[in-house]
């Protein structure tokens, strides 16, 4: 009885540590006064002023619709190319390939940041000649989220191409099934779990990636959540404006959370469920 009695009081502890901060920006968020003197964890009024003043006075939606369409492309693109990658590392044989696969995961050592001063000189030089591509732009950040994603989502992919036997290939190959059908058709609809797993960690990397978008999106026009919101409570603002801040930090929450229970029957899944039967 005491095992299970300290087990449930550990627990409550993790559960009650893990709410603490939810509860508290739930009530700052409904707080009438708006402030973060006054915000309490536990709640002393209900008000949506808060919300009001979000969707009124600041442009909340164009950063919501920034990110969302920034997330939205960058996650898609680096699955869709991190897939053709991890086919041709896991199930062709070409010179250069072991030392590919090295180099992808060295180069993931190193953080982004310690090259930020050399992709802003990049950027600069981008913006002069093809500015549809440069600063302020959604097409810009997305290619430069792009070169941060590819590395990671190739890894995971590689390990699970590998784990698809091989004869489904040799199979369809006699069928005369050609690289992009087996790719397509056969081996995309299998690791159809592992797509979802990192589709959805880059979509979350990419929606709440605060550093480079700060940097190159600078346009209120152009920014996205996490920018747009640092906005709101910098310096002086900080006291008055946390009301604000913690209702659109509530509702940044509905992409991720949407993304999630669309791809929540994917994560689950097995990964041959239905297709091959030993």
């Amino acid at each position: 009885m005491k095992r299970v009695g300290w087990r449930h009081a550990v627990g409550l502890l993790a559960v009650a540590f893990s709410l603490g901060p939810i509860l508290f920006v739930l009530s700052a968020a409904f707080n009438p006064l708006g402030t973060l003197s006054s915000s309490q964890l536990v709640p002393t009024g209900f008000s949506l002023g808060n919300f009001d003043k979000l969707l009124t006075e600041t442009d909340f939606g164009k950063w919501f619709l920034n990110s969302v369409i920034i997330a939205g492309v960058a996650s898609a693109v680096s699955v869709f190319v991190s897939a053709l990658a991890a086919y041709a590392f896991s199930r062709r044989r070409f010179r250069g390939r072991r030392v590919g696969l090295l180099s992808v995961l060295l180069i993931q050592m190193f953080p982004q940041f310690l090259a930020v001063v050399a992709i802003f000189l990049m950027f600069a030089t981008i913006t002069d000649y093809w500015p549809a591509i440069g600063f302020n732009t959604s097409w810009g950040i997305i290619l430069l989220y792009l070169g941060g994603s590819l590395g990671v989502g190739t890894w995971l992919m590689k390990g699970f191409f590998d784990t698809v036997p091989r004869e489904l290939d040799e199979s369809a190959t006699m069928d005369g099934a050609s690289h992009a059908a087996i790719f397509f058709r056969i081996l995309l609809p299998l690791v159809a779990p592992v797509l979802a797993v990192t589709g959805l960690l880059a979509f979350i990397t990419t929606i709440n990636e605060f550093v480079f978008a700060n940097i190159f999106l600078t346009d209120s026009g152009s920014k996205t959540l996490s920018v747009g919101l640092w906005g709101l409570v910098a310096a002086e603002q900080r006291n008055t404006n946390f009301g604000i801040f913690c209702a659109g930090t509530l509702l940044t929450a509905i992409p991720t959370v949407a993304v999630f229970q669309a791809l929540q029957r994917y994560i689950v899944e097995g990964l041959t469920a239905g297709a091959v039967k030993g």
